[in-house]
């Protein structure tokens, strides 16, 4: 059996039909690189394991797990299986067009001291779906994000450095963060990794990563040249559960990456960010504007649930 040069990992949860439509078009664009594809489902309840077993057989390995056990967790476990050179991280709300595999491992190819290589996302639409990528988390972003300047000025490099405002994503480009959705890595550099920390369950996993694998080294970059569509969202429905998810990993990175000088201002900033877009949008739905009144409502949850994602930094230590 001819071992394969690429390993693609995808993470399944109640998105049968995406699924579906995900692996179909793995088969149907990657025809120049030798591959398996291992796909583990996290206990879905859709019918996604059955699913899969009668359309693809052992074309894929199918893993189905009894419990949910996150993104992370998922594709450490789908990764103890693989036998590539390469392990291709694709989410299954995401579409392969135009030989994206291919030209992606061509890429790393050419470009092999990187570690870390990504593509382009596109929505449904064929608009730019700019969360390919992104940069770091800092006190900078945070306190634009705080005061509500990432979302006036989503297209300015210096209000929306995370999002790294204004750039179309074209072309290539070295980047701190290659998204989880479309994230190829060597497996001789995940594995000292040790892969992705699992006290993230979803959201800041691959931000984590590739701030640990620059440490050793690592240059992360991504090119247009592979593009692929990346719905987005699809796995999580309720608005309130996915900010409260993103805030728990978003102060994670803080915990872990942040200096310890900066933690501090780091955890108050975030804890600022829902509070003022409560206050914002309370203040409008005061003047009859019914999507601020929801919105208000949503942002008062998520406080509400603060003991999930907020944490301050005593004495040295983070607290909650």
């Amino acid at each position: 059996m001819i071992t394969p040069i690429l390993s693609i990992i995808v993470i399944s949860y109640n998105t049968r039909e995406m699924t579906l439509e995900c692996l179909r078009s793995v088969f149907r664009e990657t025809k120049n690189s030798e591959f398996e594809l291992i796909v583990l489902d996290n206990a879905s309840a859709d019918g996604s394991v059955v699913a899969i077993r009668e359309e693809f057989g052992n074309k894929v390995t199918l893993i189905p797990s009894i419990e949910n056990l996150g993104f992370a967790a998922g594709n450490n476990l789908a990764a103890i299986n693989a036998k590539g050179h390469y392990l291709l991280l694709l989410n299954p709300d995401t579409v392969v067009i135009n030989s994206a595999i291919d030209r992606l491992i061509e890429f790393a190819n050419a470009n092999p001291a990187s570690g870390i290589w990504g593509g382009r996302t596109l929505f449904g639409d064929g608009t730019l779906n700019p969360a390919s990528c992104w940069s770091r988390q800092s006190v900078w972003s945070l306190l634009c994000q705080a005061l509500g300047l990432t979302s006036l000025f989503r297209r300015s490099i210096i209000f929306n450095p995370e999002g790294i405002g204004g750039w179309d994503r074209g072309g290539e480009r070295e980047v701190d963060i290659v998204s989880g959705c479309f994230l190829l890595v060597k497996r001789g550099l995940w594995e000292p990794l040790g892969g992705f920390r699992e006290e993230f369950f979803m959201y800041g996993e691959e931000a984590d990563l590739c701030l640990r694998a620059q440490a050793l080294g690592a240059k992360p970059i991504v090119t247009s040249t592979a593009t692929i569509i990346h719905y987005g969202g699809a796995s999580e429905k309720i608005r309130v559960d996915k900010l409260v998810r993103l805030l728990n990993a978003k102060k994670l990175l803080i915990q872990i990456h942040f200096s310890f000088w900066s933690k501090r201002l780091g955890f108050h900033l975030l804890f600022l960010w829902p509070l003022s877009r409560y206050a914002f949008h309370s203040v409008l739905s005061a003047f009859g504007r019914s999507s601020s009144r929801e919105a208000a409502t949503i942002w008062g949850e998520v406080l509400s649930r603060k003991a999930e994602w907020y944490m301050s930094d005593r004495s040295g230590g983070v607290g909650a």
